[in-house]
C-alpha cells in the first residue's frame, strides 16, 4: 500500500497488525551454493572451504546482504566495494584485494558477464515477457478474424484485435489492446506487447516487442511544392523483422516507399527509435533510445549508435561503426569507423578540435585580462 504524506510517499510491508505485503513481481531463485555459481559461470573460489556456502539471491554492491551475490568490475564504485555486506562477488583477479574479507571472492575475468550469465540462469521469467494478466490460451475479450490462423500456443491477451489472414506463431504472446493488420506474420515465440500496432509487416522467430511499438504505417514521403502544397507519395513496402530482435517501447518503423524497410536478425533497438521507410539494418546492431534514423539509409552489421544519435537520409554507415552519443551523421561512415559531434567526424578529429577550442576560450580569456597591463 501506498501511504501519502505531505506529498512524499511511501510502500509498506506487512506488519505484525496484519499489513498489505510489498508484492514480488518475479519468481524468487532457489539458493545456490558458491560451488555451483562457480561452475555455472567458470568463475573460481579462491577460498575452496566456503563452497557450501549459500547464495538466495542477487544485488548492487551497496543493497546486498549476506546471503547476496554481487559482482565489481569498476574503480568507481570501490567505496561501495569497501563497506558491501555481500556474502561473496565476483571480482577480476586485479580487484581481488580491495574485496573485504567477510566476502567470499569468486574470480573472473569478465565479473560483469558472469553476473549476467547467473543473473539469467536464476531470473529467467524476467528475460521474456508473458501475458500480463496470466491468460494461458484466447482471452474472450479479444477479436481475432476467422481467417486468421493462430498455431497452438498463442497467448492473446484481453481487447487485442487480429485482423483478416494473419498466421502467428506457437509460443507467441499479443500483449493487451495490440493490434495486428491484415496479411501480417509473426513467426514462433514473439511477444507484442500492450498497444503496440503492426501493419505490413513480416516478422520472424523470437522478436521482442515492447509495448507502445507501430510498425509498418506508411513512411514520411513527399513532393514538396512549396507554397501550393505537397503531393504525397505512396508508400507500398513492407516492415521485414529477422529472428532474435529486440524493440524498445514506443519504437515507430515505417514501412517502406519502393523496397522494403528491413531489421537485421539480432539486432537490438530501443526505446523511442525512429526508423523512416527503406532503411536497411544489419544483424547483431545496437540502437540506443532516441535515435533518429531518416530514410533509404543503409546501416551495417554489428554497428553501435549511442543514444539521440540522428542520421540524414540515403547514407551508409559500414559494418562495425560506432557513433557516441548525440551526434548527428551528414556523411557516409567507413567500417569499423569511431564517430562523434555535430556534425559528426572521426572521434580522434573531434577530440582535437574540442581541446583546440578548449585552448583558444581559456587563452583567449587569459589575454583579455592582460590586455591593458605594462
Amino acid at each position: 500500500m501506498i501511504h501519502q504524506n505531505r506529498g512524499s510517499s511511501s510502500i509498506t510491508g506487512r506488519t505484525a497488525t496484519g499489513g498489505m505485503a510489498q508484492p514480488r513481481f518475479f519468481e524468487q531463485p532457489p539458493s545456490s551454493t558458491l560451488a555451483d555459481i562457480a561452475a555455472l559461470t567458470d568463475a573460481r573460489l579462491v577460498d575452496a572451504s566456503r563452497s557450501g556456502q549459500q547464495v538466495r539471491g542477487l544485488a548492487s554492491l551497496d543493497e546486498a546482504g549476506p546471503m547476496h551475490l554481487t559482482f565489481f568490475d569498476n574503480l568507481k564504485y570501490a567505496d561501495q566495494l569497501a563497506s558491501t555486506k555481500a556474502g561473496a562477488c565476483l571480482v577480476n583477479a586485479r580487484f581481488e584485494a580491495k574485496v573485504p574479507a567477510h566476502v567470499a571472492v569468486l574470480r573472473a575475468t569478465q565479473p560483469f558477464r558472469a553476473f549476467v550469465k547467473i543473473a539469467r540462469q536464476l531470473h529467467g521469467d524476467a528475460l521474456r515477457p508473458q501475458s500480463w494478466f496470466g491468460v494461458t490460451g484466447i482471452a474472450p475479450s479479444a477479436i481475432i478474424d476467422p481467417t486468421a490462423h493462430l498455431e497452438d500456443g498463442v497467448v492473446v491477451d484481453p481487447l487485442a484485435v487480429i485482423g483478416p489472414n494473419v498466421e502467428i506463431g506457437a509460443g507467441t504472446v499479443i500483449g493487451a489492446g495490440a493490434v495486428i493488420g491484415v496479411n501480417v506474420r509473426i513467426g514462433r515465440d514473439c511477444n507484442v506487447g500492450a498497444r503496440s500496432a503492426i501493419q505490413f509487416a513480416l516478422i520472424g522467430n523470437n522478436v521482442l516487442i515492447h509495448p507502445g511499438c507501430s510498425i509498418g504505417q506508411d513512411g514520411y514521403g513527399f513532393v514538396f511544392f512549396g507554397p501550393d502544397g505537397h503531393l504525397k507519395v505512396p508508400q507500398t513496402g513492407r516492415v521485414l523483422i529477422q529472428n532474435d530482435v529486440e524493440i524498445g517501447a514506443g519504437t515507430t518503423i515505417d514501412r517502406g516507399s519502393l523496397r522494403d524497410t528491413v531489421i537485421g536478425e539480432g539486432t537490438k533497438i530501443d526505446n523511442q527509435v525512429q526508423i523512416g521507410h527503406n532503411v536497411t539494418i544489419g544483424r547483431h546492431s545496437l540502437l540506443a533510445a532516441q535515435i533518429g534514423l531518416a530514410g533509404s539509409l543503409t546501416i551495417g552489421d554489428n554497428v553501435a549508435l549511442g543514444a539521440k544519435v540522428g542520421i540524414n537520409n540515403h547514407l551508409h554507415i559500414g559494418d562495425g561503426a560506432q557513433v557516441t552519443a548525440m551526434s548527428g551523421i551528414m556523411d557516409d561512415i567507413p567500417a569499423n569507423g569511431r564517430w562523434g559531434g555535430i556534425p559528426a567526424r572521426p572521434a580522434k578529429q573531434w577530440f582535437r578540435e574540442v581541446i583546440a577550442l578548449e585552448r583558444l576560450a581559456r587563452d583567449g580569456k587569459a589575454g583579455r585580462k592582460d590586455e591593458g597591463r605594462d
